[in-house]
C-alpha cells in the first residue's frame, strides 16, 4: 500500500512539474508575441499568442488569465495583419482576413475590434474597384462588382454611388447608371449627381442630333437641363430645333448656351446664327443686337457688316 501511495505522489508531482514547465513555455510564447508587436511583426505575433492560447487551454485554470490576455490580443493583431494586406493590394486575401479577424472577435467577445473589421469590408471592395478602374485594362465591370457590393454593405455611402454610377457609364450602362446617382443625389452628393445625369442625357442629345432624330434630341436635352444646365444640351437642342424650323425655340436654346458659354470656340458663330434667326422672325432690333456682336469678327464680321448696313 505505501509503495502505491508513493507512485501517486510521484506521478502528482510529475504532473505538477509538466504543467509548470508548460505554462512557463505558454508564458514566453506570449511575451515574444507582445515583443513582436513592438516592432509591428504582426505574423510572427499572431503565431506566438495562437500557440499559447493552445498550451493555456490545455493547461486549465492556472493559465486563465493568460487565456484571456491571448484572445484580447489576437483580433486587433489579426486586423493589423488585413490592413497590411489591404496596403499591398492584395483585396482577397485582405477580404478574407476582415471576415475572419470579425469570426474570431466576435467569438472572444471583443465588439470593438468586430465592428472595426466589419467597417473595412466596404472600404476593402471600394479600393479594390479603384485600382481595377485605374489599372492598365480599365477593368470597369470588376469596379462595378465591386462599388455595387461595397454600397450594398452600406445604402446611405453617397460617394461609393457616385463611384457605382460613373464605373456603370463607362460601360456604357446609362440606365443603371442613372439610377446609382439618383442615390448618390438622395444621399447628400445631389449636385454632383446631377451633373452626371445631366451628361447622360446630353449624350443622348447628341446621339439623336446625329441620327436626324430632332425631337428625341429636343426631349433629352430638356431632361439633361431639368437635372443641371448643361451647356451642350442647349446647344444640341437648338440645333434640332432649327432643323425643325422652331426659330423661337432654336434662338431661346443658344442664348442660353452663349450665356453659360460665352468664350466657347463657336461662338461668334452662334451669335451670328441667333442674329439671322432674329432677322427671319422680323425682330430687327435683337438682329442687330446679335450682328454688332460679331461685326469685328474675322469670320463672320464682313457678313454682319452688310445686314447690319441693310437693317439701319
Amino acid at each position: 500500500m505505501k509503495k502505491i501511495v508513493l507512485a501517486i505522489a510521484s506521478l502528482v508531482m510529475a504532473a505538477g512539474i509538466a504543467s509548470a514547465q508548460d505554462m512557463a513555455q505558454a508564458t514566453e510564447l506570449y511575451n515574444n508575441g507582445a515583443t513582436a508587436i513592438t516592432m509591428e511583426k504582426w505574423t510572427e505575433a499572431l503565431d506566438c499568442f495562437q500557440k499559447a492560447l493552445a498550451m493555456g487551454t490545455e493547461i486549465g485554470e492556472e493559465a486563465n488569465d493568460l487565456v484571456a490576455n491571448c484572445k484580447t490580443a489576437i483580433p486587433g493583431v489579426a486586423l493589423e495583419i488585413a490592413k497590411d494586406l489591404i496596403k499591398e493590394n492584395k483585396f482577397d486575401e485582405a477580404f478574407a482576413k476582415v471576415e475572419e479577424v470579425a469570426k474570431i472577435s466576435e467569438e472572444y467577445g471583443n465588439e470593438e475590434v468586430a465592428a472595426k473589421a466589419n467597417s473595412l469590408k466596404p472600404d476593402i471592395l471600394i479600393r479594390k474597384g479603384n485600382f481595377a478602374e485605374e489599372g492598365a485594362d480599365k477593368d470597369y465591370a470588376t469596379a462595378v462588382d465591386c462599388y455595387s457590393k461595397a454600397y450594398a454593405m452600406d445604402t446611405t455611402a453617397s460617394k461609393t454611388a457616385l463611384r457605382l454610377g460613373a464605373a456603370l457609364k463607362k460601360l456604357g450602362k446609362d440606365d443603371e447608371a442613372i439610377k446609382a446617382f439618383q442615390h448618390a443625389a438622395w444621399n447628400g452628393e445631389e449636385k454632383i449627381a446631377n451633373q452626371q445625369i445631366s451628361s447622360i442625357y446630353t449624350q443622348d442629345a447628341q446621339v439623336a442630333l446625329k441620327a436626324q432624330k430632332y425631337a428625341d434630341a429636343i426631349k433629352a436635352a430638356e431632361k439633361a437641363n431639368s437635372f443641371a444646365e448643361n451647356a451642350n444640351a442647349y446647344y444640341f437642342a437648338g440645333q434640332a430645333a432649327q432643323k425643325l424650323k422652331k426659330n423661337n425655340d432654336a434662338i431661346k436654346n443658344f442664348e442660353k448656351y452663349l450665356e453659360l458659354k460665352p468664350t466657347a470656340s463657336n461662338a461668334n458663330g452662334i451669335a451670328f446664327t441667333v442674329a439671322a434667326l432674329y432677322q427671319q422672325s422680323g425682330n430687327k432690333a435683337k438682329a442687330l443686337e446679335f450682328y454688332k456682336k460679331v461685326e469685328n469678327d474675322a469670320k463672320f464680321g464682313a457678313q454682319a457688316k452688310q445686314q447690319i448696313a441693310a437693317l439701319k
